[in-house]
């Protein structure tokens, strides 16, 4: 489920770059990044879950979906977050610098 997850999100963003991708104002790019990094290491945490178990691993039970779900969401929350401090941080339209200098005056 968590591998799931971020293939999804890492699928939606990187339509949401290509589609934006001669402005790329708002560094989606890496935000894909992050959710790639992420599915990349769900799928290698699911293939040695399936070394592990084997075919156990295709019936999980209810609470384990619901606790894969929620860390899938969680893995997706906090890849934003990490995104939105980068864009705050680097500031590319100037709105943050221009809020905060309209402040000292």
């Amino acid at each position: 489920m968590t591998l799931l997850i971020t293939v999804f999100a890492a699928v939606i963003c990187t339509v949401i770059w290509y589609k934006n991708v001669p402005k790329s104002e708002m560094n989606i790019g890496i935000l894909c990044w992050i959710y790639w990094g992420a599915s990349l290491m769900w799928l290698v945490d699911a293939i040695f879950e399936y070394a592990d178990i084997g075919a156990e691993y295709f019936n999980p039970t209810p609470s384990d979906m619901l606790n894969d779900f929620y860390l899938g969401l969680s893995a997706v929350a906090l890849g934003l977050v990490i995104w939105l401090i980068i864009v705050l941080v680097k500031d590319p339209r100037g709105v943050l610098k221009e809020v905060l200098l309209k402040k000292k005056n």
